[in-house]
């Protein structure tokens, strides 16, 4: 705009001369009568106006950038943001159809079969949570935390991950030294049947099962989820919390009010090898048992019915104490590789779940047990010469002495004797009725 100032000032001050009377034009007063033509220098100006136009609209064009590279965390959005959509619109799909469509048979719930069949609660039910599938809430923390208090840092929404990770990772250690809180947080398990109901939005652990067995009749007065802290070692769920003691007058209250029937305990994963423990604690002295008679298992329990236990431990929990390193991760890995190795929401992420899962010493106990006997070794596992179906022995031996995956011949695919695992024991429905003490013992042997 300047240039353009200067311009006009060029072409409109016409040149003039000084003179003793004032100041005087070189050029002589036209007459009035010629005809008035546009000077040159205005078409220049209007010529010079337009190119300056022309080059600023090009320097504000911003030039084409190329296509962008996608990286990992793109893939990893775009693959989040697909799921949710295909989620919402089945979860729309669901509900705007109706209950029953035409030709569409819905399957009938248990609980409502049941009831139509006449059966109705008898026994009080006490189910026993595993590991990492009971919610823990915040009850005092560090001021990262702040409007947390009473809020699930574990189970739930997990919204807190993505909000603020490394708080969130620190709230879930456990001291190293005494394996309890660390200073200045207290994290507790939620009480009641919802501590174990949903372990997130959609993904049920108990929730069903709670809900047909309401049907028969079972409520709060003959129903008590054992929820306990899964993060700690047995022992020190009693010391901290006294879960064990808690779990114990339940059970024995149970008991009275409910006609002196016992209790049938339920207990699932690790809870199962949590319940053997508090068997052996109930029935020792104290200070460091519950101090019950030797007959108080025999008073108060009916049955224990197991669902998927670990009585031998989990293979996976040793890659998980050494590299954090599973299944879940391999999935991760095969979806988004290099995800997990790079810096995510400023955090590694395997290395500060491995050092928070180190904390937890209730890992000890998944740890694998049975040695070489159950698991095997390096050259030799309890898999191999054993036929899952014997009549098809003929067909798994190699043909022309060719030996397939073994280097040893006299072993390979062929099946000599078929090794004895044991057998499945069963009891019928007279017997379970029986008090435990008049059940015949099996013996070792099976």
């Amino acid at each position: 705009m300047a240039s353009i100032l200067r311009l006009r000032k060029l072409c409109y001050v016409e040149p003039v001369k000084c003179s003793p009377l004032g100041f005087e034009s070189f050029e002589s007063p036209k007459s009035e009568k010629e005809p008035f033509e546009p000077p040159k220098v205005e078409i220049l100006e209007k010529q010079l106006v337009d190119e300056i136009v022309v080059l600023d609209k090009q320097k504000r064009k911003k030039p084409k950038r190329g296509p962008r590279e996608w990286r990992c965390v793109d893939y990893c959005c775009w693959i989040i943001g697909y799921l949710c959509t295909t989620w919402w619109l089945l979860l729309l799909l669901y509900h705007s159809l109706p209950a029953n469509l035409p030709g569409l048979k819905v399957a009938e719930p248990p609980g409502v079969r049941l009831k139509r069949e006449g059966v109705t609660a008898l026994h009080p039910l006490v189910p026993v949570p595993g590991i990492v599938t009971g919610g823990l809430e915040l009850w005092e923390g560090k001021p990262c935390s702040e409007g947390l208090f009473r809020k699930r840092l574990w189970g739930g929404s997990f919204s807190e991950i993505f909000k603020r990770p490394l708080c969130w990772l620190e709230h879930l250690s456990l001291d190293n030294e005494t394996g309890l809180d660390p200073p200045g947080i207290r994290l507790r398990a939620v009480p009641g049947l919802v501590a174990a109901d949903y372990f997130a939005p959609g993904y049920f652990v108990w929730a069903v099962l709670i809900e047909n067995l309401a049907r028969v009749g079972y409520e709060g007065k003959n129903m008590y989820m054992a929820a306990y802290d899964w993060r700690l070692s047995f022992q020190n769920t009693e010391i901290r919390d006294q879960a064990l003691s808690r779990l114990k007058s339940k059970i024995e209250l149970m008991y009275v009010t409910n006609g002196y029937k016992k209790v049938v305990v339920v207990p699932h994963s690790m809870g199962v090898i949590y319940f053997l423990h508090f068997l052996k604690w109930v029935e020792s002295p104290p200070p460091m048992g519950g101090g019950g008679d030797p007959g108080w298992c025999d008073k108060h329990i009916k049955a224990i019915m197991n669902i998927g236990p670990a009585f031998l431990g989990v293979p996976k929990t040793v890659s998980s104490l050494l590299s954090a390193e599973g299944k879940d991760v391999a999935f991760i890995r095969a979806m988004a590789p290099g995800l997990l190795d790079s810096e995510l929401l400023g955090l590694q992420t395997l290395e500060h779940a491995l050092r928070v899962s180190r904390t937890w010493d209730s890992m000890i106990s998944l740890m694998p047990k049975g040695g070489e006997t159950i698991w095997g070794n390096l050259d030799w596992s309890p898999e191999e010469d054993y036929g899952c179906v014997s009549a098809k022995k003929t067909n798994m031996q190699p043909s022309g002495g060719i030996n397939i995956n073994n280097t040893d011949g006299k072993r390979g695919l062929r099946v000599q004797e078929s090794v004895k695992h044991g057998r499945i024991i069963s009891f019928g429905k007279d017997t379970s009725r029986l008090p435990s003490s008049q059940v015949p013992n099996l013996g070792s042997k099976v």
